[in-house]
């Protein structure tokens, strides 16, 4: 998997990346967490994680979470 390839460091700024990206989207779009749960089909407690930047979260989860902005998970140099 591409995780074995990634240092510590670059892992923690794609989580902080994507958990601030979805808070940012969610409040553009004006939703709650609960909303946003009930319509991307992720749970509640999975999007409070994210959100808070848990660091031990299921890649699937977060590429269906994304799906509902239109998002997706990509791998770019740095």
């Amino acid at each position: 998997m591409l995780a074995y390839n990634i240092n510590n460091s670059y892992l923690f700024y794609m989580q902080t990346n994507i958990a601030s990206t979805v808070k940012a989207l969610r409040k553009t779009y004006n939703i709650t967490q609960e909303e946003l749960a009930m319509k991307s089909g992720v749970g509640l407690c999975f999007i409070r994680s994210l959100e808070q930047g848990k660091q031990t979260l299921r890649m699937d989860k977060v590429a269906q979470l994304l799906d509902y902005f239109n998002y997706s998970i990509a791998a770019v140099p740095k």
